[in-house]
């Protein structure tokens, strides 16, 4: 059995996480059907689009419909919730998770393909951090907001210790398929806890 490509893997993971991630906050924001789609879409397809331009390649979102069709599934999912009279955001676990998991997939994502294309350490840790917080960042700007990633201080940090430890891995030999695990599991666990337990980063 030929083992699944991790950039895949986690591509999907990550583009059905934001997509539903993104619908459910425009339908907290009250838009309608038409304003759900395109936040959910572009909370999606956003942070990989920009990762992609930032190295020089097509977007995967404008190679194949493969990336829009898992958004548009991840949208049909939030609205299902949404339309069952589900929690307001904040405290729906559907959003709580989804979030998580889309800025754990996406900081694997952005760190597979700045070492595929060579970047330096810090290359590699920027654009697995740019890829996790981009397409939420782009529907809060979208929605008048300040984006997450400034306002809320341990929301970028997880997807930079991850990318730090996709490096460090890379570095050390180990296989991609192990990078993308330890990466995408490191952020997840940083984001969780930093949720339940509130952590902040000291301010100036």
């Amino acid at each position: 059995m030929t083992p699944a490509d991790p950039f895949a893997v986690a591509n999907v993971v990550g583009l059905l996480a934001f997509a539903i991630a993104g619908a459910l906050k425009a339908a907290d924001a009250d838009l309608d059907l038409f304003g759900v789609v395109v936040l959910g879409v572009v909370t999606a397809l956003g942070g990989g689009t920009t990762r992609d331009v930032l190295v020089g390649r097509t977007p995967t979102s404008l190679a194949s419909v493969g990336d829009v069709t898992v958004a548009l599934v991840g949208v049909a999912i939030a609205v299902a919730v949404v339309a069952g009279d589900g929690p307001r955001l904040r405290d729906n676990p559907l959003f709580v998770l989804s979030d998580a998991l889309g800025l754990a997939a996406f900081a694997s994502t952005g760190a597979l393909v700045g070492t595929s294309v060579g970047l330096s350490p810090f290359g590699v840790v920027a654009l697995a951090t740019v890829t996790a917080v981009g397409g939420g960042s782009i529907a809060d700007i979208l929605l008048g907001r300040v984006p997450v990633v400034l306002r809320e201080d341990f929301y970028a940090t997880p997807a930079l210790a991850g990318g730090v430890s996709f490096w460090i891995l890379s570095e050390a030999g180990a296989s991609a398929g192990l990078s993308t695990f330890v990466c995408t599991v490191s952020v997840l666990a940083l984001r969780g806890l930093a949720l339940k337990y509130d952590w902040k980063l000291p301010t100036v």
